[in-house]
C-alpha cells in the first residue's frame, strides 16, 4: 500500500473531525477566538488599505452570498474573505499562536466564515471548521520552523493552508478532495517581509489573500480540481522550497489527540506581538503609571534577537508601521501607561515628547533570552532616571498569553473598545451574545440579521 503523504494524513483528520470530538473548553476557546477576530475586523474597516480594497470590491460586484464586515454589504464569498482578512489584521489586535509565530484568525476565520455563510452552515459546523483550520495552520507553521519566518510571513503562507482546511471542512469535502485543496493552497502560499522596510500595505494583502486563496482552493477541489498531494514534503514542495530548518513530520505529532489551538494568545496591546513582552516589562517597572519623559535618562530594552532582526530597521513613517517600531511602542507605554489603538495617529508620530524619548531607547539582542524563543518571547528592561535611580522589569508571558490569559470579561471589554463608535451598543451586545453562543446558531449567514 502506498504511504500516505503529510497532506493526506492532515486531510483525513480534517474530514473526520466532528463537533463531539471537541471538549467544552475547546469549544469555548474557539468561540472566544471568533469574537476576538470579529472585533478586529470591525475596527479595521476604516483603515486606508481596507478602504482601498472595499472600493475595488464594490466596483467588481458579486453574488451577495457573504458579508463584508467593515460595511455590512454582501458579495461573493471569495471577495468577502479578502476584505475581512485584511480588515481583521490591520489594527494589530488579532490573535497569535506564540510557538508557531503565527496569527491564525486573520487568515483562517474569513475563509471559514465566508464558506459557512455561502452554504448556510450551522454554528456547530462553523466551530468544527475553525478547529480544523486552526489546527492545520498552526501545525504547519510549527513544522516550517523559525527559519521560514525570517523571510516569509507565516500568517500568509501557513494561513493559506489553514484557510483551505477550515473551508474544506465547511464544504464537507472528503479526505481526498481536502488533500487537493491543501495542494492548491500550498502552490499559492506566499508573503514576504520586505514590505516592513518600505512601510508598504502588503501585510493586509497577506491575510486577505491567504483567506481568499485557501477558500478558492477548497471551492475548486469540490469541483474535482486536483492539487499536489505531496505539496508539503515533496522535493519541490513547501518545506524544501521555503524553510531551512523544517521538521515536516512534526506537523503530525499528536494529531487528533493534542489540539494545539488551545495554546493560542489573544492580544491585549495594539502593536506587533514581538513588542508585547517589552511593553509589559516596562509597565511592571513603572507600575503602569505614565511618566514624564524629562525624568528619563535612558531606557535599555533586552529582548530575544529574532525580534530585533525583524523589527530593528523599521522606521515609524506611518501610524500603522509605528506598531512595529520598538522605540515608538516603548515611548508610548512610558508616557501614556498603555499601548492602545488610539495611540497610533499622525499626531503621535509628531509628538515631541514621544520623539524625545524614542532617542533614549536602546535595544539589545540578548542571546540568553533568545534560547527560550519561540516557546517564550521574553524581555527585560532597565529605565535609568535623571536622578540616578533605576526601574527594572521583566516579562515572559504578556497578558493574553495562555499562561496569562484574557478572561471572558476582558475579551468582551476588548470587543466593546474596538467597536466603540462603529457599532451601536445594543448591536455590539447582540454580536457578543451570538458569538459566544455560536453552537446554538442554526445558520451562520444569519449572524448579522436584524442588525
Amino acid at each position: 500500500m502506498t504511504k500516505k503523504t503529510l497532506s493526506e494524513r492532515l486531510s483525513a483528520f480534517v474530514a473526520g473531525l466532528v463537533y463531539e470530538d471537541l471538549s467544552s473548553d475547546q469549544i469555548t476557546k474557539i468561540k472566544m477566538y471568533f469574537l476576538d477576530w470579529l472585533g478586529s475586523a470591525i475596527a479595521g474597516g476604516n483603515e486606508p488599505p481596507v478602504r482601498m480594497m472595499l472600493n475595488m470590491v464594490r466596483a467588481l460586484g458579486g453574488n451577495p452570498e457573504a458579508t463584508i464586515i467593515p460595511d455590512g454589504s454582501r458579495t461573493n464569498c471569495l471577495l468577502a474573505a479578502l476584505v475581512n482578512g485584511a480588515a481583521s489584521h490591520v489594527v494589530e489586535m488579532d490573535d497569535l499562536h506564540r510557538e508557531s509565530i503565527f496569527h491564525p484568525a486573520a487568515a483562517i476565520i474569513p475563509a471559514v466564515f465566508a464558506a459557512a455563510e455561502r452554504t448556510h452552515a450551522s454554528g456547530r459546523d462553523m466551530i468544527v471548521g475553525l478547529a480544523a483550520g486552526y489546527e492545520v495552520g498552526i501545525r504547519l507553521a510549527l513544522a516550517a520552523g523559525p527559519g521560514h519566518y525570517r523571510y516569509w510571513h507565516t500568517t500568509a503562507t501557513c494561513g493559506t493552508f489553514g484557510a483551505a482546511a477550515g473551508s474544506a471542512a465547511i464544504l464537507g469535502l472528503d479526505a481526498a478532495r481536502t488533500a487537493w485543496a491543501l495542494g492548491s493552497a500550498g502552490t499559492q502560499a506566499a508573503g514576504l517581509w520586505e514590505f516592513l522596510v518600505e512601510s508598504a500595505m502588503s501585510k493586509q494583502l497577506h491575510t486577505g489573500k491567504a483567506a481568499f486563496n485557501g477558500l478558492l482552493s477548497s471551492l475548486l477541489a469540490a469541483e474535482g480540481f486536483t492539487g499536489a498531494r505531496g505539496i508539503l514534503e515533496g522535493e519541490k514542495g513547501f518545506f524544501n522550497a521555503m524553510s531551512p530548518d523544517a521538521d515536516p513530520s512534526g506537523c503530525l505529532r499528536g494529531l487528533g489527540t493534542d489540539f494545539l489551538f488551545e495554546r493560542n494568545s489573544l492580544k491585549y496591546r495594539a502593536s506587533c506581538g514581538h513588542t508585547h513582552s517589552s511593553i509589559e516589562a516596562l509597565l511592571e517597572a513603572t507600575g503602569g503609571r505614565p511618566m514624564d519623559p524629562a525624568l528619563i535618562h535612558e531606557v535599555d530594552v533586552h529582548v530575544y534577537p529574532e525580534a530585533i532582526d525583524l523589527l530593528g530597521k523599521v522606521a515609524p513613517t506611518t501610524p500603522y508601521i509605528a506598531k512595529f517600531n520598538f522605540p515608538f511602542c516603548v515611548a508610548t507605554a512610558l508616557i501614556h501607561g498603555r499601548v492602545a489603538p488610539i495611540d497610533f495617529t499622525e499626531a503621535r508620530l509628531n509628538d515631541p515628547d514621544i520623539n524625545q524619548l524614542m532617542e533614549k531607547v536602546r535595544l539589545h539582542g540578548d542571546p540568553e533570552l533568545g534560547r527560550a524563543y519561540p516557546a517564550k518571547w521574553p524581555a527585560r528592561v532597565v529605565i535609568r532616571l535623571s536622578d540616578g535611580k533605576r526601574l527594572e522589569g521583566a516579562c515572559e508571558y504578556p497578558k493574553g498569553d495562555p499562561e496569562n490569559p484574557l478572561t471572558e470579561r476582558d475579551l468582551i471589554g476588548k470587543f466593546k473598545d474596538l467597536t466603540a463608535g462603529l457599532v451601536p451598543n445594543d448591536e455590539a451586545a447582540a454580536l457578543i451574545e451570538r458569538a459566544l453562543n455560536m453552537e446554538n446558531q442554526s445558520r451562520m449567514n444569519l449572524l448579522f440579521s436584524s442588525l
